[in-house]
């Protein structure tokens, strides 16, 4: 600590000192040119009110006149005299003090005389320092001569030395000030703070201390804070997986945890490198006021494919929409994240507004969205919505294979309904990459796939992978027979992969999951029937029994049939009326697009109309929660309704129904579930409905508050350990170890034979 003292207080009086010295230059600089000014301001007025008697006693050639003029204003402050010259710079008349210093005409003088204009100059005559102003003198338009008044300028370094003294002793003082207030903090703010963050390192180092890191003590030390606390959560969270994994081998037991996964997929890669393509990226910058935030997009996506990332140092190729994505990357549209702990490379592929419109808004969320989810909404395919589709996929096929470039075994995982053309567009240029994409929403029957008019392109994109996923079974059955109807292929039914020009591609079911977090790992909570009445104490409703919805407002979730079931529950049901409150929480989405935005208006409207309906004096049958909520806002929800209705019209598989489930610590809930989601054929012990049987629903909710405990344990039991066995990082894993295990051929005359390995079939 003497020693950091020492360097502080050396490195303070040299810095005190340097910045003293800066200072006091600029200010006899600006002072110099200030008194420059001022000098020559005074010159040019005294010489306007001289010149027009020096004119007239030359016109009359009277030099004692002359003579008597420039004495005369001899003794002005600071003048040192006076000068009279003719037109080939003779003095005609001079003050007797100025006399022994010029002995012929300055060059200014006869600058004067050249030009026809005033002139003046800073000189050193001797040792002495003036300033020389010289006019000419007119008779009508011709030169008569000239008249120089010379000042002594020698004052102003007299000034500027006043000021370097003054600012030497003043800032002796403040290098005294300083260092004695710095040694105060030195002693007061920051070792004790040092020491009691070292003694609490020590503790947690050794097990004995706090789990949490908080260290306010360090808040003039922010970075440092950080990365201490960046450790921490680091340390816990090893320690944690440690315990984990300890008490999973005393049991037998063998769950999917981030670090196995990370293990898992290393050992898969061996000197391959991984490669992420998905349109959302991982993380987004933000401008919020005049600071920058990081945005994590709350995604499945995220969980289950950051850590493989994060250990084997991938890549990640995603739109960058966040509106200071720009301003974060580097000259190669590159970065490193996450950024409180880099670990692998994030590439952003910027899309125009045309672009984004076409591609997302338009082919993908208007055509092929509807197209997928037999939703009764009519696809929109236009010609210009084709083009910008293939134009973005180009975009990140370009993008992907120059991050690719001088990599020997490229593993690449293309996410999702936006890149279908994306698989072949990479093996086309690199047929050595091993190519997997996850269509994340339901693939239709081939007479409603036949609605799209490039389904045999899209169909050709797709099969250039290696390995493609669905959710589940029916899905890749679909998939199967489109392929069969539309373009030249073989497919191979009993181990269901399609042999086309030459290449073979998998389709298999990888159902996706959510993470699932032990009890233990939870903090202490109050109860479901505590965190119940504060959130609806939060509403303003008061209700003893609660149901809760989440869904992004989109017409595939069925969120209108979902209150029509409610309301019909309470006309079956009238006990519940004043009793039951349904939450739907509806995040907005897609606004811009007029479906949804009718959507939008339809939602609140019949909630409306169902409160209208039935709304007491502090209770109301629906609470509409119309807005973004985060992850950390929905799980108290979650674990206080006593039930959760999903009921998607058609879905792939919908997260939210597993997200339910992994909540309930308290093996309370129950789950009502439609059954035309790809979550049905996980979760059985759900009260699985038919969404357009309003009926069926409206019973479902009265049996889902009337079931008894000892039941409602019992589903939940079962449902949580199959979401806690079959978690997103084993779908990670499945889905990325198998594409590993495919085996690649380059067949004579660089033709691609591809073959799958034991694992593919």
């Amino acid at each position: 600590m003497r020693l950091l003292s020492a360097r502080l207080i050396v490195s303070l009086i040299v810095g005190v000192t340097l910045v003293s010295l800066c200072t006091s230059y600029y200010q006899v600089l600006m002072q110099n040119q200030a008194l420059r000014k001022d000098l020559q301001r005074r010159t040019e007025v005294l010489g306007e009110s001289l010149a027009r008697n020096v004119e007239r006693d030359l016109v009359r050639d009277d030099r004692p006149a002359l003579q008597r003029t420039v004495q005369h204003f001899a003794n002005r402050e600071h003048l040192a005299g006076l000068a009279v010259y003719d037109p080939q710079g003779h003095p005609i008349a001079i003050t007797q003090t100025l006399e022994p210093l010029i002995t012929s005409a300055p060059a200014v003088v006869t600058l004067a005389l050249k030009e026809d204009r005033d002139t003046s100059a800073f000189l050193k005559i001797g040792i002495a320092s003036v300033h020389i102003y010289a006019l000419p003198l007119h008779r009508g338009e011709n030169i008569v001569g000239s008249l120089a008044i010379v000042h002594d300028s020698g004052y102003i370094r007299s000034e500027s030395l006043r000021i370097w003294r003054e600012t030497f002793l003043s800032a002796l003082a403040h290098v005294f000030l300083i260092v004695l207030i710095t040694l105060l903090i030195v002693r007061w703010s920051i070792a004790g703070p040092i020491a009691r963050t070292a003694t609490w390192m020590k503790a947690l180092r050794t097990h004995r201390g706090a789990v949490r890191i908080k260290v306010p003590d360090l808040e003039l030390f922010r970075p440092l804070a950080r990365e201490v606390a960046t450790f921490a959560e680091s340390l816990n969270t090893a320690r944690s997986a440690a315990e984990l994994e300890a008490r999973l081998r005393e049991t037998g037991e063998s769950i999917w945890t981030a670090d196995r996964l990370a293990v898992h997929v290393q050992s898969k890669l061996e000197d391959g490198r991984l490669f992420v393509v998905s349109n959302r990226e991982p993380y987004m910058h933000t401008r919020r006021g005049k600071s920058v935030v990081v945005d994590v997009p709350a995604s499945g996506l995220v969980t289950a494919i950051e850590p493989v990332l994060r250990a084997c140092d991938g890549t990640w190729v995603a739109h960058g929409s966040g509106d200071a994505d720009m301003e974060a990357v580097d000259a190669h549209d590159r970065l490193i994240v996450p950024p409180d702990d880099p670990r692998y490379t994030l590439r952003r592929v910027w899309l125009s507004k045309e672009e984004e419109e076409g591609y997302y808004y338009g082919f993908a969320n208007e055509g092929l969205w509807p197209l997928c989810h037999i939703a009764h909404t009519r696809p929109l395919f236009r010609a210009s919505d084709w083009k910008h589709y293939q134009e973005v996929n180009r975009k990140f096929a370009d993008a992907l294979l120059e991050e690719m470039e001088n990599t020997s075994r490229p593993v690449v995982l293309v996410q999702d309904y936006h890149f279908a053309l994306l698989p072949r567009m990479i093996k086309q240029a690199r047929p050595d990459a091993r190519v997997a994409i996850f269509w994340h929403i339901p693939w239709p029957n081939p007479e409603a796939f036949g609605i799209c008019p490039w389904q045999r392109e899209l169909v050709d994109g797709l099969l250039g992978a290696d390995l493609l996923g669905f959710h589940i079974q029916s899905h890749c059955t679909n998939f199967l027979q489109t392929v069969d109807r539309i373009v030249e292929s073989r497919i191979d039914w009993e181990h269901f992969s399609v042999q086309r020009l030459d290449h073979r591609t998998a389709v298999r079911p990888f159902p996706i999951s959510v993470e699932f977090l032990d009890a233990a790992a939870e903090p202490a909570r109050e109860s479901a029937y505590e965190e119940r009445a504060g959130l609806l104490k939060a509403l303003g409703v008061e209700a003893a029994s609660m149901g809760v919805g989440v869904d992004r407002l989109d017409y595939t979730k069925g969120i209108l049939e979902r209150f029509l079931a409610v309301e019909r529950f309470l006309e079956k049901y009238p006990r519940y009326q004043g009793v039951f409150t349904f939450v739907q929480i509806g995040a907005p989405s897609r606004t811009h697009i007029k479906r949804y935005h009718d959507l939008q208006a339809e939602v609140e409207a019949e909630a409306d109309r169902i409160n209208w309906r039935f709304q007491a004096e502090r209770w109301k049958p629906i609470v509409l929660l119309n807005r973004q909520h985060s992850h950390k806002e929905i799980e108290p929800y979650y674990r206080a309704a006593d039930l959760c209705l999903v009921t998607s019209l058609h879905d792939g598989m919908n997260l939210v129904a597993k997200e339910f489930v992994a909540t309930r610590h308290d093996e309370r809930g129950v789950l009502i579930l439609s059954c035309f989601t790809g979550a049905a054929r996980e979760l059985r012990d759900a009260l699985q409905v038919n969404p357009y049987d309003i009926d069926q629903t409206a019973e479902a909710i009265r049996a889902a508050l009337e079931m008894q405990p000892e039941e409602k344990q019992l589903r939940m039991q079962r449902m949580r350990k199959l979401v806690r066995e079959h978690n997103v990082y084993r779908w990670a894993g499945s889905l990325i170890g198998e594409l590993c295990e495919v085996r690649l051929e380059v067949a004579e005359g660089g033709s691609e034979a591809f073959r799958a390995g034991a694992s593919v079939g």
